[in-house]
């Protein structure tokens, strides 16, 4: 298999991830009739997020690199801000 379609396929992989935490999201919303993020959403775009930033280095492609590592940063802070509310539920208040 060529590195091109290799880096391909990675691609489609990270953006399936990606688009992964929209259906995540929809079904946690249906099931509990009302909009949530269940912290899936959060899992999905930090893994199509790291997936899509590798295709972008590979690519070299600048515009797509600092979109995906800005959301990275984004993707990460909820998911600490969650496991922190988590642990010490006091957190969530300050």
């Amino acid at each position: 298999m060529s590195t091109a379609l290799t880096w391909t396929i990675v691609g489609f992989v990270g953006q399936a991830l990606f688009s992964a935490r929209f259906i995540a999201q929809w079904i946690a919303s249906e099931w509990r009739r009302r909009s949530v993020i269940p912290v899936a959403f959060w899992y999905f775009s930090l893994a199509g997020g790291v997936t899509l930033l590798g295709y972008a280095i590979y690519r070299e492609d600048p515009v797509f690199i600092v979109g995906q590592a800005a959301g990275l940063l984004i993707y990460s802070r909820n998911l600490y801000l969650i496991f922190r509310e988590r642990r010490d539920p006091a957190a969530s208040d300050s």
